[in-house]
């Protein structure tokens, strides 16, 4: 049997050092002021772009029937 490769302390640390927690970013909501993140609805008032939650279901709704 051959012997097994040796990883050099600089190649473990380089690898183990991409498998740090990243702090998610934040940004306000532009209807509520309140923390979302980025590309997500809004949890408060649930708008996404400048629409509501609530009136794109209801525009939906009105679309079926």
């Amino acid at each position: 049997m051959g012997r097994l490769s040796h990883h050099s302390k600089s190649k473990v640390g380089r690898r183990r050092s991409q498998l740090t927690l990243k702090k998610p970013s934040l940004s306000v909501c532009p209807q509520c002021k309140g923390p979302t993140f980025p590309h997500r609805a809004c949890p408060q008032c649930g708008a996404y772009v400048k629409v509501s939650k609530k009136k794109a279901v209801n525009k939906a709704s009105k679309d079926k029937a």
